[in-house]
């Protein structure tokens, strides 16, 4: 049985760097068999505010939060803005308070493979450090393996979407690697949701 591996990152601008980063994670988790869907950018944009007063969800809500549900492992990819995590990605994972009152709540029981983009590397380490904090408190294991990336040094990545660098190809590789691995080893029971 094949496990699956959601991602989750972006920006507001097609093809970003923290997007293709991810990619490159699930790709390198779909090589050793996982299956895989990716929320990119312009989904996370197309997100409504979270609201914890408001229950009502959009499709696009609900997809997020089923896949996660679902999910072995995640990998979640940030850009660094102002030293902290993204307004886009972080309202998707408050959107994920929804699986409170799942058997397997939140992240409980899966790796979160984590991934940063940052022009500098103050901004990197600080939001790799806050994206830590967060799968934390929601109970998630993040691998041991942090990726991040300094964009300021050059392209990370070629006009065709590949790693322009071999050390960060490198470096995706092995945190798809050590997410899909946990899947496998430690993967939790298939998720229900607790009667209210």
């Amino acid at each position: 049985m094949s496990h699956l591996i959601v991602g989750i990152g972006g920006t507001t601008r097609s093809g970003s760097s923290s997007e293709l980063a991810v990619r490159a994670a699930l790709t390198a988790a779909e090589t050793r068999g996982a299956r895989t869907v990716h929320f990119g950018g312009d989904f996370l944009a197309s997100l409504p505010h979270y609201a914890p007063e408001r229950p009502e969800r959009s499709e696009q809500q609900r997809q997020l939060v089923e896949a996660v549900r679902r999910a072995d492992g995640l990998i979640i990819g940030s850009p660094g803005y102002h030293g902290g995590i993204s307004g886009l990605v972080k309202n998707a994972v408050d959107l994920l308070e929804d699986l409170r009152d799942d058997t397997r709540v939140y992240f409980d029981g899966r790796a979160v493979g984590l991934v940063v983009t940052a022009a500098g590397w103050q901004a990197c380490g600080t939001t790799l450090s806050a994206l830590r904090n967060v799968v934390h408190a929601m109970r998630g294991w993040p691998t041991p393996l942090g990726v991040t990336l300094n964009s300021g040094t050059g392209p990370l990545f070629t006009a065709d979407g590949e790693c322009a660098d071999a050390a960060v190809g490198a470096q995706l590789d092995l945190l798809g690697g050590q997410v899909h691995e946990f899947a496998v080893r430690f993967g939790a029971p298939a998720p229900s949701v607790r009667a209210a």
